[in-house]
């Protein structure tokens, strides 16, 4: 069966629509279609640049040994706005934050894995990044991310004054380059309670009727695949070896 993974809260504030009939209906389309390729790697090369002084040339030449040519090419258009954004800054500490889980309803869990916090002159900065080049986070999806990230921020005593912003990496036109847009999550609306909690149990409904979708799928594949032929040992074979 086609797996229908619990996305993380990034992903879900992006994938949020207004019925769970329209989030449904995305997430079969994803489960069957889904990603090729991961940005993990650009935390690791952030990290190599920025908390461990790796030069900037040899975090480029591990990039440049990735196969793929559209995935080399996409990770090599953001890795200079890194460079830019972390030039000149040198952080007291570096830590990496262990992953939380934010519970959204009908018993679903999402993940939420920071990619590190550090230190500059006694402000804990939260950076979190954001590298699709389009449809990035923007206007009640944004405020749903920033408003689910802050509650998680302030269960825990070390990250509650952490300064968040979100490094936004996309392209503002189909075709045009990528640019940085830093966004002070402290200027993004928080949700009140009422707002937030049913825009997560629309996507919990759309979540759950995804799966059920998913498994009529199933069904319906075993149904229409023809039934395994044992061979007959009495049968002469095309194929046998002489």
């Amino acid at each position: 069966m086609t797996e229908l993974r619990i996305p993380s809260l990034q992903h879900l504030s992006r994938n949020w629509r207004v019925s769970p009939d329209a989030i449904c209906r995305d997430l079969v389309r994803l489960a069957l279609d889904p990603p090729r390729f991961s940005y993990n790697q650009l935390n690791g090369a952030i990290r190599d640049l920025f908390v461990f002084g790796i030069p900037y040339d040899q975090v480029i030449e591990g990039i440049l040994k990735i196969k793929r040519p559209k995935v080399r090419a996409n990770l090599l258009s953001i890795m200079p706005l890194v460079r830019t954004y972390f030039s000149g800054k040198e952080p007291d500490f570096f830590q990496i934050v262990g992953k939380r889980y934010y519970p959204i309803g009908r018993g679903l869990l999402v993940p939420f894995e920071p990619p590190m916090i550090y230190g500059i002159g006694g402000q804990l900065y939260f950076p979190w990044f954001s590298y699709w080049r389009q449809n990035p986070l923007a206007n009640e999806r944004l405020e749903l991310f920033v408003t689910l990230v802050k509650e998680v921020l302030m269960q825990d005593p070390d990250l509650e004054n952490a300064r968040f912003e979100i490094l936004d990496f996309s392209s503002p036109y189909p075709k045009s380059p990528r640019e940085l847009r830093i966004i002070n999550s402290d200027k993004i609306k928080i949700l009140g309670p009422e707002k937030k909690n049913k825009m997560l149990e629309t996507y919990a409904d759309g979540f759950l009727q995804a799966i059920t979708e998913l498994e009529k799928r199933k069904g319906t594949a075993e149904k229409t695949q023809p039934p395994s032929q044992t061979p007959n040992p009495n049968q002469f074979d095309l194929f046998q070896a002489r």
